[in-house]
C-alpha cells in the first residue's frame, strides 16, 4: 500500500461541535488559514459563491474502517452497500469532501455556511467551486439515498433535543 503525506493548510473553527448525522444547514464556521500560507493565496476567492473543502476526519480512528458491505446508518431497509458506496469516516482515507457557501475572506479566515466538519477539523485543500467541473450529464442515485439524507441538510438549530 502506498501511504501519502498531505499538508495541512488550515482548520475548521466553530460551527458543529460534535459528530452527528444530519442537521448540518445553516451553521457558519471559519476555515483558518495557517500563517505560512500569505493572504495573498485567498486573493479573488471572495468572488465566488462557493468552494471545495477536503478534510480529514480527525475523529476517526484505523479500528472505524469497515471493509465489507453492510446497511448504511445500520437500517436494514436500505440495502447492503460495499465501502465505497458510504460516506463516512469507515473508508480508508477517512477524508471529507464538502461544498459550503462562501459568506466572506476575512484577512486567513474564510467564512462559510454548510460545512459538514467539525471545530478543530484539519483542512488539506481548499478551492473554488467550478460548476463546469461537476457532474456532468443527468445525475442518477438509488431512492435510499434520498430517504437516507432527507434532514441532513435541515438547520443545525432544529435538531430534534436527546434527552
Amino acid at each position: 500500500m502506498v501511504i501519502f503525506e498531505l499538508p495541512q493548510i488550515g482548520v475548521v473553527v466553530g460551527g458543529h461541535m460534535a459528530v452527528e448525522d444530519d442537521y448540518q444547514g445553516g451553521a457558519e464556521s471559519i476555515i483558518r488559514l495557517n500563517d505560512e500560507y500569505p493572504e495573498e493565496t485567498l486573493q479573488g476567492l471572495e468572488e465566488f459563491s462557493h468552494v471545495q473543502v477536503v478534510w480529514k476526519m480527525h475523529k476517526a480512528k484505523p479500528e472505524d474502517i469497515e471493509l465489507h458491505a453492510r446497511s448504511p446508518r445500520g437500517n436494514p431497509r436500505w440495502p447492503a452497500t460495499g465501502t465505497y458506496v458510504h460516506r463516512n469516516h469507515r473508508r480508508p482515507a477517512q477524508i471529507g469532501v464538502s461544498h459550503p457557501k462562501l459568506k466572506r475572506v476575512e484577512g486567513r479566515d474564510i467564512v462559510v455556511e454548510g460545512l459538514d466538519a467539525v471545530h478543530g477539523t484539519p483542512v488539506l485543500d481548499l478551492s473554488p467551486w467550478f460548476p463546469q467541473m461537476g457532474p456532468q450529464g443527468k445525475v442518477r442515485v438509488p431512492a435510499w439515498v434520498g430517504e437516507m439524507l432527507t434532514d441532513y441538510w435541515a438547520p443545525a438549530d432544529s435538531r430534534p433535543s436527546q434527552l
